[in-house]
């Protein structure tokens, strides 16, 4: 065996760079790599690791008309390379770049430095890997997207055997996951992404911003490109065939903005690592330094005495989603009106998502926190979105059915007395208060010299500066 493809998150077959070049010598295997200790990370969930099984057991059964095995290694890519060492020695390893956190990145250079391996690394998604420029970025994510996708990969020209468990004979899969959430592989990617550009994007541009419309209106592809079932450029590539034939054209092109968003977020952590700890503007690490555990958990249980900030909670705790606008506002409650470190509740909102993707989380965090010194503060005001997104409040009646027979005026000013929890903070006063503590530290020369230079390593631009 001379080449042996990694899978971790390009769970596919289609447009896969490194499943693509790994078959080039028809001469390969592949293993995916069961790591316990990053699946304890404290942002990963068990529904995370759901979706990856399903997809994973829809690949098995595809690889086989291929020739090829996929192999279960249980342990960190580091135990993987003694492993390799003493049983495969000089192996060309093939594996698709992924923008991770800082325990998986680790893992990856200690593979990359210490073994006699020839380890390949591919490009994916729209970012730039090498001689990153967000000048260019733009125009490079826009040439990327239009080449043409990877070929579906070579036989092998026979099984390769491995001393590790397959993919189907591995046992220790716990089967104790949620129901409700999103099923995974390429089969279920593919059938959201057609029913989307044919009928449920009808609206979109209006429905994403309400939890129950988007629900059906939203693609709902984000999982799978979390996972890499669908490659973004497959994704792109489809939009643009029915684009402009579509009844539906200007939702499409409001999605097609957010393809582009997706990459814009990710180069973010992919430039600087350190994001998933610091604050972009390093000024802003000062803001909120006590952190108030039984708030957080009051927060991330959906106990907050706010009815539509816990019926929003304890959707997505039971579904693996929420729109977009939910969660911004969910992140802006905890940061602004609790006043509490991003740095303590981002990893356990991220473990709610099961599509979880770090570079869009973690900046994302950081924009409804206030803290990357580029974005203008947006606090959102529960009791408008309430209001604004579910004026009957019959959705949040659905989640809280407690409620059901409470005055809809009530509801959302969360007036409710015993009838409901104790509200755990004073929106008005707690609002007040953080736009001060914000603009106070936003206000002199010195920060806003430091966010010119956060600008020009992360700023969103369409053309060269002149």
């Amino acid at each position: 065996m001379q080449d042996l493809i990694i899978f971790h998150r390009n769970l596919r077959i289609e447009d896969n760079a490194a499943l693509y070049n790994a078959s080039l010598n028809q001469d390969y295997s592949s293993v995916f790599i069961f790591d316990k200790e990053y699946w304890s990370q404290t942002d990963r969930s068990r529904n995370q690791l759901k979706f990856a099984l399903d997809s994973l057991s829809e690949l098995e059964n595809e690889l086989t008309k291929f020739n090829v095995n996929l192999y279960v290694f249980e342990g960190n890519l580091r135990d993987l390379g003694n492993y390799l060492n003493q049983n495969h020695p000089n192996l060309n390893l093939h594996m698709n770049h992924t923008t991770e956190t800082e325990y998986l990145s680790k893992n990856l250079q200690a593979l990359k430095q210490n073994f006699s391996l020839n380890v390949c690394e591919y490009k994916d998604f729209g970012i730039q890997i090498t001689n990153q420029n967000r000048d260019k970025w733009a125009s490079d994510w826009q040439n990327y997207m239009k080449t043409k996708t990877y070929e579906t990969p070579l036989k092998s020209r026979n099984f390769k055997t491995m001393n590790l468990p397959k993919f189907s004979e591995f046992k220790n899969f716990k089967n104790d996951y949620s129901t409700n959430i999103q099923k995974g592989g390429t089969v279920s990617g593919k059938g959201l992404l057609t029913s989307f550009l044919v009928n449920r994007c009808k609206g979109y541009s209006k429905k994403m911003s309400n939890p129950s419309d988007a629900a059906i209106s939203c693609s709902r592809l984000s999982p799978h490109i979390a996972f890499g079932t669908l490659s973004m450029r497959n994704i792109y590539q489809e939009l643009e065939k029915n684009i402009n034939k579509s009844k539906y054209r200007w939702d499409l092109y409001s999605f097609k903005k957010r393809l582009h968003w997706h990459c814009h977020f990710i180069q973010k952590l992919d430039t600087q690592p350190s994001l998933q700890h610091h604050s972009m503007h390093p000024d802003c690490d000062t803001l909120r330094t006590e952190t108030d555990k039984e708030l957080i958990e009051k927060w991330i249980t959906g106990n907050t005495g706010f009815p539509f900030v816990d019926a929003c909670m304890l959707y997505l705790q039971k579904h693996g989603w929420i729109n977009f606008r939910m969660r911004a506002m969910l992140m802006s409650f905890a940061s602004y009106n609790l006043w509490q470190p991003w740095q303590k509740t981002s990893p356990l909102l991220a473990s709610t998502f099961t599509d979880y993707e770090p570079g869009i989380h973690i900046c994302q965090v950081q924009m409804q926190s206030g803290v990357t010194g580029i974005n203008l503060p947006r606090i959102y005001s529960v009791i408008k979105q309430s209001l604004d997104q579910d004026p009957y409040a019959s959705w949040i009646k659905k989640q809280l059915p407690d409620l059901r027979n409470v005055d809809i005026e009530r509801v959302h000013n969360a007036e409710l007395g015993e009838l409901y929890k104790e509200r755990i903070v004073d929106i008005k006063s707690s609002a007040k208060k953080a736009r001060e503590l914000i603009w106070q530290i936003r206000g002199n020369a010195q920060f806003k010299a430091k966010a010119k230079a956060v600008y020009q390593l992360h700023g969103s631009r369409k053309r060269v500066n002149s």
